[in-house]
């Protein structure tokens, strides 16, 4: 498969270094100072603390070129209009891999309904410097399936293909038939724990503050009551109709355990405000018109 991953980040680095690994002709798309770190190193990996570091020469481009098998997006929310922009004469399918709640229309729109394939990574890491640390369980190590799928829910023969290409680089992906649910839900209840996370100054922060907890549970609830679908995965129907005593211990159980205090939601970024603002336009843009 002749492949393009556009962003070089944690996310985008993992994915680029299993799928060149695996034999894939592999381009990664960076820029910057980010782009010279690739072409002296390659992309440099290590496991959660070790030491190790294992360099995979990936190689790198700074802009799209010719046609692809398969373009990946692994970018933030608010940078995606700036991707959809060089993308558009680039032939190619185009599997978008982040956080998206305002549907696959405007994506259709930009590069054609047709090319659109929605997804979420499941993979995490952080950069250390130029090392991407990557956390063993996720998606990249088969325990936690990566999402993804056709814009209108379809099974067809090019998600499956792209389904197989992806196990068998030993990337954990599934079929999902309602991506733009899942991702409509997913931001439902992203954008209030994000934004109350860093109101509080961390998650244990907030955790200690039952009254923050309620009214980010309310937000949660408002969201998902004006989705134009039921939630996906139904777990999140609970978030609904659990009692509000009950889902507040949860929650605040959640925020005090080391999934939370290790992940992304302890480490504030100008970058994660962008996005969950973002994330939050595009929420009330849709509750709007519907």
């Amino acid at each position: 498969m002749k492949l393009l991953v556009y962003g070089a980040g944690v996310l985008g680095s993992l994915f680029a270094a299993r799928m060149h690994e695996a034999g894939h002709d592999v381009s990664l798309l960076a820029r910057g100072e980010r782009l010279a770190a690739l072409r002296r190193h390659g992309v440099q990996l290590a496991e959660a603390d070790s030491a190790a570091i294992r360099r995979v020469p990936v190689p790198v481009v700074e802009q799209p070129d010719g046609a692809y098998d398969l373009i990946t997006v692994l970018v933030r929310t608010h940078q995606v209009g700036v991707v959809l922009e060089s993308l558009a004469p680039v032939e190619g399918d185009v599997l978008f891999l982040h956080n998206w709640a305002a549907g696959p229309e405007p994506l259709g729109a930009a590069i054609g309904d047709e090319r659109v394939l929605l997804g979420f990574p499941t993979a995490a890491g952080t950069m250390d410097g130029d090392v991407v640390r990557y956390r063993k369980t996720n998606a990249m190590t088969r325990r936690v399936a990566m999402p993804i799928g056709e814009s209108d829910g379809r099974t067809t023969p090019r998600l499956e293909r792209v389904v197989r290409t992806f196990r068998a680089a030993g990337i954990n992906a599934k079929a999902e038939p309602h991506m733009d649910a899942w991702l409509k839900t997913h931001a439902a209840f992203e954008v209030p724990l994000g934004q109350a996370v860093q109101t509080a100054g961390g998650p244990v922060a907030l955790a200690a503050d039952p009254d923050a907890v309620r009214s980010m549970l309310h937000l949660m609830r408002h969201n998902l009551a004006a989705l134009d679908t039921p939630p996906v995965p139904r777990a999140f129907a609970a978030l609904r109709t659990l009692p509000q005593g009950l889902l507040v211990a949860g929650l605040r159980g959640f925020l005090k355990s080391p999934t939370a205090v290790h992940s992304g939601l302890n480490n504030p970024s100008p970058a994660t405000t962008a996005e969950l603002d973002r994330l939050a336009e595009q929420i009330r843009a849709r509750a709007t018109a519907h």
